[in-house]
């Protein structure tokens, strides 16, 4: 188990994404995903308020009243910790004030909640002094609204501002990162974010952990692409750098007898994440991703997947 710095909560390593609920998965396939997770021992879930606003007839906002219907009906809100994003809802775009407490308070309607264990900033909006937007959601810490503070998507320089800011007013310091992190997207990362994460303590939940499904080792033509909804997201990793991290991947997962995307999740815990998230469009899809829980990768292994990818480096 792991754990974020100031909750008491211990939290599976694996964050379940919420992303596929009211997209891919409808409200039924969603609950069974759900449910499949806890059964699993899974305890972390991660959403946001603009999920999935960009499907034909969506608002946003769908997966987190999916999430919230399914806990009121379970009843199993104080056994989770509940992960949401503010910023990138048409309507309730930016980090202003104003905006942010509104929002907050949409969520919680949505999540039939009274609390938000992780809130991010989903992104920066940086026509507000980052001083502004620390003293934002420390006041949102302190009303109860949520307990602990997320950044995802912000530069280094202003992540460091903010952490910076927190510490010189005595504000709620952000606990939590949600970079971009996988096999065939390391560099930024472990070049900008990583000495952040090392140097301030941050919990790391890296978003696009199996690159929308192409480190599965489903997507090896064009042609398979065309099978997946979300084919078109792999695309620009369709080449001989990309191909050659999946052949790294299949021998790995061939020595262990797991799936390719087990590996590729276990890579990221190898590497000192605190729980790579990773969505399931079904149930079938789940035990893949919780499997890497329990997966514990050799030096020889990880070093052979850190050649693969050197090109991502």
């Amino acid at each position: 188990m792991a754990s974020i710095p100031t909750l008491e909560t211990e939290i599976f390593p694996l964050n379940l994404g919420g992303n596929t609920f009211g997209w891919t998965s409808d409200r039924v396939g969603s609950e069974a995903v759900l449910d499949a997770f806890v059964t699993a021992g899974g305890n972390f879930i991660d959403t946001a308020d603009s999920y999935s606003a960009w499907v034909p007839g969506n608002r946003g906002g769908e997966s987190e009243e999916i999430i919230g219907d399914w806990m009121a009906a379970r009843g199993n809100r104080d056994d989770l910790v509940i992960a949401t994003k503010v910023g990138a809802l048409q309507g309730r775009k930016g980090l202003a004030p104003d905006n942010v407490r509104a929002a907050v308070d949409d969520s919680l309607r949505r999540l039939r909640t009274d609390r938000i264990d992780l809130y991010y900033a989903h992104y920066d909006d940086t026509e507000r002094p980052i001083e502004e937007i620390a003293a934002t959601f420390d006041a949102l810490v302190r009303d109860g609204r949520i307990r602990a503070i997320g950044m995802s998507n912000i530069t280094p320089e202003r992540m460091r501002a903010w952490l910076d800011a927190a510490a010189a007013e005595g504000l709620t310091a952000p606990v939590a990162l949600q970079p971009e992190y996988n096999l065939v997207a390391r560099h930024r990362y472990e070049t900008g974010y990583a000495p952040i994460a090392a140097s301030a303590g941050l919990a790391v939940f890296p978003y696009y952990a199996l690159a929308s499904g192409f480190l599965s080792g489903k997507y090896r033509t064009p042609e398979d692409l065309q099978r997946s909804v979300r084919g078109r997201r792999a695309e620009g990793h369709l080449n001989a750098d990309g191909l050659g991290v999946v052949d790294a991947l299949v021998a790995v997962a061939e020595e262990h007898g797991v799936a390719p995307a087990t590996v590729a999740l276990a890579w990221l815990l190898a590497k000192g994440v605190t729980a790579p998230i990773a969505s399931a469009r079904t149930t079938q899809q789940l035990p893949d991703l919780v499997a890497a829980a329990a997966l514990t990768l050799t030096q020889e292994q990880v070093a052979a997947l850190d050649k693969a990818s050197a090109p991502f480096a």
